[in-house]
């Protein structure tokens, strides 16, 4: 019998070149494209899927957004992506030409940690943080 998946946060995010931009994170950090709606340039929906849990959604920037119920700007986003291996993230990354914002390091608290930029100027960091207990 099927049951109902753990309550998750999907972040959503808007683009100028959504197709671009899901190669990048495909390419560049290691997102795996799940499932992407559109037709040509336009993306209504993509969802892509971190391959430790969770992902992102996103879609293109709307031409005209009034009327629009998620008018999101595109480089305005950031997240933080929790990951078992910063170190083949970021050399993943750097391989790929993201633009690196803040090398490996270590934290006050004990994570391991980098930052990049995508194409679009969202901010993304990755890092073993997985957040404390509750």
């Amino acid at each position: 019998m099927p049951t109902d998946p753990a309550p998750q946060v999907w972040p959503t995010l808007r683009a100028n070149d959504a197709r671009a931009l899901i190669r990048f994170l495909v390419d560049a950090f290691g997102f795996e494209e799940t499932v992407v709606h559109g037709e040509g340039d336009d993306v209504q929906h993509a969802q892509l899927s971190w391959p430790e849990g969770g992902g992102v959604m996103l879609g293109s920037v709307r031409p005209d957004q009034t009327g629009d119920a998620w008018p999101l700007q595109p480089g305005t986003f950031g997240a933080y992506v929790v990951t078992a291996d910063p170190d083949a993230v970021h050399a993943r990354a750097k391989a790929a030409g993201a633009e690196i914002t803040a090398d490996l390091h270590v934290t006050d608290y004990g994570s391991r940690d980098f930052a990049a930029r995508d194409p679009e100027g969202n901010r993304w960091s990755f890092g073993t943080y997985p957040g404390e207990p509750r």
